[in-house]
């Protein structure tokens, strides 16, 4: 038993150092490429490739570039919409950069296969459908075209929220379509198909991992990765499923809302009435990268509409909020505005990790608007963590401590009682009484930190503030702190110093087993754990490096504290639990 738990330490060293070489691997850029969306607004982008539509993937097209735009400003965002389907091009955001150390905004669906609100997939209405400029204000567009012989008018209005309106968020607008029956005729309707936009990887070296489509039904948030299409996969090369990509997917309503993603931006379509279904495609955004590379493709959403029969003189229309901006927890989760759990977009996950998450969340932005800094804001949150949770990790070091000091007595009985598992068990609780000792109380600050951890990792997944923050000497906080390459590998810093402090740790804490193998194992956790995290977020080992060294301090200072418990002894039990006195007489000299 001992060889074989070995053989699977090392097992899952080897697969903890494949996982950090793979990484590297696909994090290293193959090769030049252009960026996708790191442009600011200008021209209209050139067309992408069109496909013939019997293709894996949607058929990616832009406007022509002779549309007209109407651009719709705040002092956080701006709207630019074409006359080209009536539709929201794309939406330059002030607030955060193209690129590092740029002036450029940041461009959401800059390179998209339709507008943003664009009706596809209804000739007339499309966005190879020049519409009429109806009005135009500071605050509002609205568009006009007529279908079915002038019997049908389509008014498409956007407006941008209030200045100071509470109910309102400088990166939403409303939008309405309204289709007027001009006819004396009932005109039926076929499915309204509107896009939602069109998520694209950040730059040329995103593989699109965090590209999404979401939707909330019933109350129940749920992600579609751009993975889900791909086909293939470690399942599909044993022969389980299908390695041929999926066209699209499908999912039927009703939806309280759509959304589709990229790592730190979002665009949530939140309609008046819910959305009938929604359909998830894969596009082609950069036509000189290959096929098989990952880097080339984006994730569309379609949001579908039924629409009732219009009768003659009446009208009908499709309503809704439409937001375009960072994923800001604090913001997406402004009740006044968003009230169907938009802010899930953060993807937080499950709800008490969702919670810690949010914790986090609020006590960093608490401490970044005090100092300023992002990185110290990460390390005020961890020291404050750490000294609400000082007494039980004290508990469980002083119970570590004890439990250590009961082990060659364990062993003892466990040699005693191999035969017996049963008088083992009572035995062992017996001598756990007799030291008072908890053989669960070195497990509770885990149970209790690991939800905090995992809940600080999916925050770093999807925070927008924590993009392109500085800190000492990394650039982006939301990323690898990668200083060099060495024959390919990155060299990253936080992560050696997380691991530095997992193995001290494990030096100074007492060692709770006598099986040679389970140590074993132990002693190569801190191992595995650094390759695992090796790529991940500078941020992420920020907050293991301060909370390893703060764990150091403490430790140091339970293993000079004296332990009022005696030492334990070989000495037999009585069932109350005191030693058996020796009452032997002693012999007589002579």
């Amino acid at each position: 038993m001992d060889k074989k738990n070995l053989f699977l330490g090392l097992i899952f060293l080897g697969a903890a150092f494949a996982s950090m070489f793979y990484s590297s691997r696909r994090a290293a850029p193959a090769q030049p490429a252009p960026e996708l969306t790191n442009t600011a607004p200008g021209p209209l982008p050139t067309p992408v490739q069109a496909l013939p539509p019997d293709t894996s993937f949607a058929a990616a097209a832009a406007t022509d570039g002779t549309g007209n735009i109407v651009t719709l400003s705040n002092e956080f965002a701006d709207f630019r919409f074409t006359d080209q389907g009536g539709a929201l091009l794309d939406v330059a955001l002030r607030q955060y950069t193209a690129e590092r150390g740029g002036t450029e905004p940041y461009v959401i669906n800059r390179i998209h296969a339709d507008p943003a609100l664009a009706i596809v997939d209804f000739p007339g209405l499309d966005r190879s459908t020049r519409y009429e400029l109806v009005s135009r204000t500071d605050r509002e567009v609205v568009y006009r075209t007529t279908i079915m012989d002038g019997r049908l008018e389509v008014l498409r209005r956007h407006r941008l929220a209030e200045e100071g309106d509470p109910t309102g968020d400088p990166y939403q607008i409303r939008h309405e379509t309204i289709l007027r029956n001009l006819s004396t005729e009932v005109i039926p309707l076929p499915r309204i198909s509107m896009s939602v936009a069109t998520a694209a990887p950040l730059n040329a070296q995103d593989a699109g991992l965090y590209l999404t489509t979401g939707y909330n039904q019933a109350g129940d948030t749920t992600f579609l990765r751009r993975s889900k299409l791909e086909g293939g996969g470690f399942l599909a090369a044993i022969g389980i499923g299908s390695s041929a990509p999926l066209p699209a997917i499908d999912t039927a309503g009703p939806l309280l809302w759509t959304a589709v993603n990229n790592q730190f931006f979002t665009c949530i379509l939140t309609p008046d009435t819910p959305v009938s279904a929604l359909t998830t495609r894969r596009v082609k955004l950069d036509p000189l990268l290959d096929d098989t590379d990952r880097r080339a493709y984006g994730l569309v959403g379609i949001a579908r509409f039924d629409v009732p029969a219009i009768a003659p003189g009446a009208e009908s229309t499709i309503g809704g909020g439409f937001y375009a901006g960072p994923k800001e927890y604090t913001r997406l989760a402004n009740a006044n505005v968003f009230q169907a759990d938009e802010s899930e977009v953060m993807q937080f996950g499950w709800l008490i990790f969702r919670w810690c998450a949010q914790i986090l969340q609020w006590t960093m932005k608490l401490f970044h608007t005090l100092t300023g800094n992002w990185g110290v804001s990460i390390i005020l949150s961890t020291l404050l963590l750490k000294v609400i949770f000082l007494y039980p990790t004290l508990s469980a070091s002083k119970s570590a401590k004890r439990l250590q000091k009961v082990q060659p007595e364990f062993a003892a009985l466990r040699e005693k009682y191999k035969d017996n598992p049963r008088k083992m068990q009572v035995e062992t609780m017996e001598l756990y009484k007799k030291h008072g000792v908890n053989p669960l109380g070195s497990c509770l600050p885990i149970l209790i930190t690991m939800p905090f951890f995992i809940g600080f990792f999916r925050m770093l997944q999807s925070t927008a503030e924590l993009r392109f923050a500085s800190f000492l000497w990394t650039s982006d906080l939301s990323a690898p702190d990668t200083i060099a390459r060495v024959f390919g590998m990155p060299l990253n810093i936080l992560p050696l110093l997380m691991g530095a402090t997992m193995i001290i740790q494990m030096r100074l804490t007492p060692m709770v087993t006598t099986d040679k193998a389970q140590q074993t194992m132990f002693r190569l956790m801190p191992w595995v754990f650094t390759l695992f995290c090796y790529n991940f977020s500078a941020a992420l080992s920020l907050y293991s490096s301060i909370n390893g060294l703060f764990t150091i301090g403490q430790q140091l200072i339970v293993n000079r504290m004296a332990d009022p418990l005696p030492k334990a002894t070989a000495t037999p039990a009585k069932p109350g639990g005191r030693p058996v006195k020796n009452v032997t007489p002693k012999k007589k000299k002579g």
